[in-house]
């Protein structure tokens, strides 16, 4: 179903509007949603009319920042308006806004390069003025609200889970958010938007990805409604740009940002003298045009006549620098800064990302992982030698005694260069290899590489342009045969190797990875079904042979906890509460996104010969 043409409408306006209508009507929503998008039309003022038959109407008139974010902007012109079927299918079938759209201008989530003063900025609300405090009464009501309508939505399942299912949660996640609680409410809108994409059968939706964004959800509006101090779905979700003062910053690279929704552009990854790690994005909408063509963009950061590509292989000089709590540097009006020299990958602050070892560098980015919606993991640079390729990777050898790496793309599209440059650097075995990249967190000993460089004093490596100043922005950059060097007389392109056992693939974890994917996919049932079935007695022996005797016990319990048939007074069935299921189901994911984690961390500590 394609929403291009309906403006994105705010979360509580859709939930009030599904809340109006009768539960004759609720039944019947699901299905009126369907075709709405593809009726949409926009008007000569800027509205966008769908019409119902010939009888009636409805015109949404989206505000300034181009979201529906009032009632009274959303207008059906049949008798039962505003309690109508009409109104409130067009309002679910239209993309969902995050809290913030009512007042940015720009979309959520994208850096346009200039960012508010930091007196500008939204500040921190309630648990998000101090992590440190539990959250207040108000909170832990309103978290306990969100935990009810995430367990409910659990137990429907996607297949289950139509627009009164994610209303109840849009109603949730406003509470939560009137309540002081950003980082929870983004967590409501991520399951929304996955249940939505799950249910449309949308590509861009990975079950994977929807299991782990309800853990997320369930494990914060659990701590919440707890009042444990400290939660960090208390924290704020919006970036609070503070003073920095004059800061020194040197370029590392960049990467091209592609996202799903339409956005694209570029995250320019600096570091300042000490190693602490800044980015500067211009992330707008245009898609894969943008991204490639914002890597050679201006940088809007107070007045510097560098673009993207000379940031990365140069530096700043930033007077009255305003930095987010996640190192993003913001361009307010009294920003100023001016170009320096950049540094070479052997000089520091750069050359401590290469001279740490790979499994103390892994370990800190394990104990901070931050999770969907957090931030992404730091960077990690490492010396290699080529081995080969290997099931669409590039498989190296951390040197020095360090374990085998994959080298995985790190954005898969076609007409940006990452694959390529990776399938070119396989054919030369043997090669030394200076990597810097990000750690793939969901897969065992894995590089999502952003930029390569040669080896300092080792002979078989790459030879870059001068211009290049030392390192190849994997996502812009494309390495030629030039750039390598030279093979050996009769030597030849490397062939498939073997990249080594994947102890995260090895491990019978992915039953219970499996269990919980089809209670997210299929509801209570589905896991009912599954503890009914052949394989429970299988998975439970499995894990047990393994040593894994904790994750066979909660699955039992979820298995359990999902059949369970009450029964009334009168011997009548009756519907189970959805809470101890809930909690069933985020024990045994919490084990296993934890026993998930330690089985990675291995992956990356174990040496080779």
């Amino acid at each position: 179903m394609s929403t291009r043409t309906l403006p994105p409408v705010a979360p509580d306006v859709l939930a009030d509007a599904v809340e109006q209508l009768s539960p004759r009507l609720r039944r019947k929503l699901d299905a009126a949603i369907t075709d709405c998008a593809g009726r949409a039309s926009a008007t000569a003022d800027g509205a966008v009319e769908v019409p119902f038959g010939e009888d009636a109407a409805v015109t949404l008139r989206p505000g300034p920042s181009g979201t529906v974010t009032e009632a009274g902007q959303a207008v059906c012109t049949c008798l039962l308006a505003p309690r109508c079927l009409h109104r409130a299918a067009v309002l679910g079938a239209a993309p969902l806004a995050d809290g913030n759209d009512a007042t940015d201008p720009a979309p959520p989530g994208t850096g346009t390069g200039t960012q508010p003063e930091p007196q500008e900025a939204a500040p921190a609300t309630g648990a998000g003025a101090a992590a440190p405090a539990a959250p207040d009464a108000a909170q832990v009501r309103a978290a306990t609200a969100l935990w009810d309508a995430a367990a409910e939505a659990l137990s429907a399942g996607a297949t289950a889970g139509g627009a009164v299912v994610q209303a109840e949660l849009l109603r949730a996640a406003h509470t939560v958010r009137l309540a002081g609680l950003p980082r929870a409410e983004a967590a409501a809108l991520t399951v929304v938007r996955g249940l939505r994409a799950a249910r449309d059968r949308s590509g861009e939706q990975r079950l994977a990805d929807l299991t782990g964004a309800f853990r997320e959800l369930l494990a914060g509006a659990a701590l919440l409604a707890s009042g444990t101090p400290g939660t960090d779905a208390a924290r704020p979700a919006r970036r609070v740009y503070e003073q920095g003062g004059t800061l020194r910053v040197y370029g590392l690279c960049r990467e091209p940002v592609l996202s799903a929704t339409g956005y694209g552009g570029v995250t320019t990854h600096l570091a300042g003298p000490d190693g602490t790690p800044y980015t500067v994005s211009d992330v707008r909408p245009g898609g894969l045009a943008r991204a490639k063509g914002a890597g050679s963009a201006s940088v809007a950061l107070g007045g510097a006549v560098l673009d993207h590509a000379g940031l990365a292989r140069g530096g700043l000089r930033i007077v009255g620098a305003t930095v987010s709590a996640d190192g993003r540097l913001g361009a307010g009006r009294k920003v100023g800064a001016t170009p320096l020299r950049g540094v070479d990958w052997s000089e520091e602050p750069a050359a401590a990302l290469f001279a740490r070892p790979v499994r103390e560098a892994m370990a800190a980015v394990l104990a901070d992982p931050g999770g969907p919606g957090g931030p992404a993991p730091e960077l990690l640079g490492c010396d290699t030698e080529v081995i080969g390729a290997a099931d669409g990777c590039v498989v190296v050898r951390v040197t020095g005694g360090g374990p085998l790496l994959r080298l995985r793309p790190a954005h898969p599209h076609p007409e940006l260069p990452h694959a390529a440059n990776l399938r070119r650097i396989a054919q030369h075995p043997g090669l030394a290899l200076r990597v810097l990249g990000r750690p793939d967190l969901d897969r065992a000993a894995t590089l999502l590489p952003l930029a390569v460089g040669p080896v300092p004093g080792e002979p078989a490596t790459l030879r870059l342009p001068e211009a290049w100043k030392g390192r190849a922005d994997l996502g812009y950059d494309r390495l030629q045969g030039e750039h390598f060097p030279a093979r050996p007389a009769g030597g030849t392109a490397g062939g498939p190797v073997t990249a080594g056992p994947d102890p995260l693939a090895l491990a019978p974890l992915w039953r219970v990875r499996r269990l919980l994917e089809t209670g997210v996919a299929g509801g209570r049932r589905a896991v009912a079904e599954a503890g009914r079935g052949p394989d429970a007695a299988s998975l439970s022996a499995r894990l047990t042979r393994a040593g894994l005797g904790r994750a066979a016990h909660l699955a039992r319990a979820l298995t359990a906890e999902a059949d369970r048939r009450p029964r009334d007074p009168f011997g009548r069935l009756a519907d189970p509460s959805a809470d101890a299921y809930a909690r069933a189901w985020l024990a045994s994911a919490v084990h296993l996104a934890a026993a998930e984690r330690s089985l990675l961390a291995a992956s990356w500590s174990h040496p080779t010969a």
